[in-house]
């Protein structure tokens, strides 16, 4: 859990709003099927895109989203971040709440008005999940002849290992353009980096061919999770990943969309099986305004609310986005131990 003792620095009304709000929080995120977390069980892996983190628009973050945030990523044990800011400081503040076992890895700022000034980050409990030493973001090669629409914001790959599992993660944020369910340039984007993951996994699953051939490392797992803009799973843009080999978890087939209004599909998990790896059968969206930042507390913070550079505050709704994010929390337990599979192959006769 994260560090409370702070709380009490905080004037009483303060203190006592911040842990009123945990305390739902808690009690919403274990009704909504998040399972406890082990040493040694299930990997709980998950992507949020945390709006602007940080800006201080409308004033900026109060020390209560920071708790809430910090409470939220405590349940789960490796988690896909995106849009974190130029400026880390809300990332390690956050971090300091959860502990020193907590570490992130995160990119540079993607340069362009293409990349917002963003970069992504992974997060993890080091007591749980091990980071594997690669890191690096993805610039697709160029093609004779053939101009190579290049991401506006470089999606980002990381190597991790927990319990029996190598785990390859890469995290997106692609390109919105339109509001519309399929942007020309989104779909590319997705293609394209569907298409080039999956090459690139396939060469890792084959064997040597011949004496002199280096073996490839032995296959893991790819997972490519994070904001694909997706608004309906029907369309064309969830296709390139399922059509380049992408599996999409079975507990995640059937849900809810990740947008305030859940009827969008943006974030997605998805799966290159390899390895000693498996879908369970827990997974989901978590809606955490069920319990914080509700309808209900909009008087509570309206002392809060600052205008915009207009003069004119937000509504609550758009405010408290600022606040929290306007995506929720895309999540899916792995089963990583397989010792009880090993024995009973060496146990058979």
């Amino acid at each position: 859990m994260p560090y409370y003792a702070s709380l009490r620095r905080e004037d009483a009304a303060t203190r006592t709003r911040i842990a009123a709000g945990l305390l739902r929080l808690r009690q919403s995120i274990a009704a909504q099927g998040v399972p406890p977390r082990t040493a040694m069980g299930d990997v709980l892996v998950a992507s949020w895109n945390i709006r602007e983190f940080d800006s201080r628009k409308y004033g900026g973050r109060l020390t209560d989203a920071f708790y809430f945030i910090a409470e939220i990523l405590s349940h789960f044990d490796l988690i896909a971040i995106q849009e974190v800011r130029e400026d880390l400081a809300a990332l390690e503040r956050v971090q300091s709440l959860l502990g020193s076992w907590w570490k992130y890895v995160v990119t540079d700022v993607t340069e362009g008005s293409g990349g917002n000034g963003e970069r992504m980050a992974f997060l993890y409990d080091s007591r749980k999940v091990i980071f594997g030493g690669l890191a690096g973001e993805i610039v697709l090669p160029e093609k004779v002849d053939t101009k190579i629409l290049q991401f506006a914001r470089t999606p980002f790959v990381c190597g991790f290992r927990a319990g029996w599992a190598r785990i390859d993660l890469c995290t997106v944020h692609i390109y919105y353009g339109d509001d519309k369910p399929v942007d020309a340039r989104r779909l590319e984007e997705i293609r394209n980096l569907s298409a080039f993951l999956a090459k690139r996994a396939k060469k890792a699953a084959q064997p040597a061919t011949g004496p002199d051939d280096a073996a490839p490392p032995s296959p893991g797992t790819l997972i490519l999770l994070g904001d694909f803009n997706i608004f309906d799973p029907k369309d064309e843009t969830l296709k390139a990943i399922t059509g380049a080999g992408f599996v999409i978890p079975k507990v995640l087939t059937d849900r809810r969309g990740s947008n305030l209004g859940q009827d969008k599909f943006y974030d997605q998990i998805a799966i290159w099986r390899g390895g000693r790896f498996a879908e369970t059968p827990r997974g989901g969206v978590l809606d955490y305004y069920q319990a914080v930042y509700r309808a209900e507390d909009e008087a509570l913070y309206a002392p809060a609310i600052k205008p915009a550079k207009s003069g004119k505050p937000p509504a609550y709704r758009e405010w408290k986005t600022y606040q929290m994010s306007d995506h929720l929390v895309l999540w899916s337990a792995f089963k990583v131990d397989f010792a009880d599979d090993y024995l009973a192959e060496l146990a058979a006769p």
